[in-house]
């Protein structure tokens, strides 16, 4: 105990209830759970954790994430590093711990476009960076120029948007298991009204067919398709089709509204979570020969 108090600081959690952080509200709990505020944290605790031996998991929002029942018998570092800025007249600088929608207020407050597409979606700017986040045919990487990063063995740097190779739902941060800690994005001055009016019109489209708690959005990545709208074949068509929203497990049931969304009705565990995501796959696998692949990412033993 002396020893992990020491290396970790007096702020190290034992126990730690992970579902409290994790829009599903589902999972177990952490043996140690770390809360960390800056770039310096996040080093001193992945290098500590290291040295101890001990495996551990960096989390931002927790939005698309489904953590095992039995939980993490390890470390669990929360990127809470926040913070929002203007670092160039069109030029935004923000924490990975922010949450995206602030980021997107903040850019339609400064009258600066190219982030409207993410209105609506649930998150840390960390989290959307590493996952690639978008929707409407946009995408994070595509407006992010630079990011901090602190790689798996606890040594910071600054890396461009290249290095981040971003693809669909994907980028190399997910090969190399680097963390970011902040990041900045390019934008275009634009008429302040106009951003907000197309924010407005995303939001609205969202309400129509998204849950408004409990989820992780879209379970499914959507299928590449360049005859489809976007050049992707929604998951959500393919599902619906195989009669998906007739499906629920325990307390875990596919939203009436799209089909390829999960939603906790209230006293979910995980395990129903996985199942039913489980025999979603299947039922596509056997209609259309297509293995649909997870957007949402899993921790822990199932």
């Amino acid at each position: 105990m002396a020893a992990l108090m020491t290396a970790f600081g007096p702020d190290l959690e034992f126990g730690k209830d992970l579902s409290t952080l994790t829009s599903y509200r589902t999972g177990g709990r952490a043996r140690y759970f770390l809360s960390a505020l800056s770039a310096d944290e996040i080093v001193r605790a992945t290098q500590a954790a290291r040295r101890l031996s001990i495996p551990f998991f960096v989390i931002g929002g927790g939005s698309n994430l489904l953590i095992s029942d039995a939980g993490f018998d390890g470390l669990i570092i929360k990127v809470d590093v926040t913070g929002i800025c203007l670092s160039g007249p069109a030029t935004i600088e923000c924490g990975a711990g922010e949450d995206l929608m602030a980021l997107v207020n903040f850019a339609t407050e400064q009258g600066l476009s190219g982030l409207e597409f993410a209105a609506g979606i649930w998150g840390s700017v960390g989290g959307a960076i590493y996952g690639n986040a978008g929707a409407f045919g946009g995408e994070i990487g595509s407006v992010l120029t630079s990011a901090r990063l602190v790689d798996s063995q606890g040594n910071p740097r600054t890396v461009d948007r290249e290095y981040c190779r971003f693809a669909y739902r994907d980028s190399y941060l997910k090969v190399t298991h680097e963390v970011v800690v902040t990041a900045t994005f390019a934008l275009v001055p634009a008429d302040r009204p106009t951003v907000e009016a197309r924010i407005k019109e995303i939001l609205s489209m969202r309400e129509t067919k998204h849950p408004s708690e409990l989820t992780a959005g879209c379970f499914f990545k959507n299928i590449p398709d360049p005859r489809e709208p976007h050049g992707k074949l929604a998951a959500g068509k393919l599902l619906e089709q195989v009669g998906a929203k007739q499906l629920q497990v325990g307390g875990a049931k596919v939203f009436e509204k799209h089909a390829n969304i999960i939603v906790n009705t209230g006293n979910a565990t995980s395990q129903d979570i996985r199942k039913l995501a489980d025999i979603m796959k299947q039922r596509v696998k056997e209609k259309f020969g297509i293995e649909l692949q997870e957007e949402v990412q899993q921790l822990g033993v199932f």
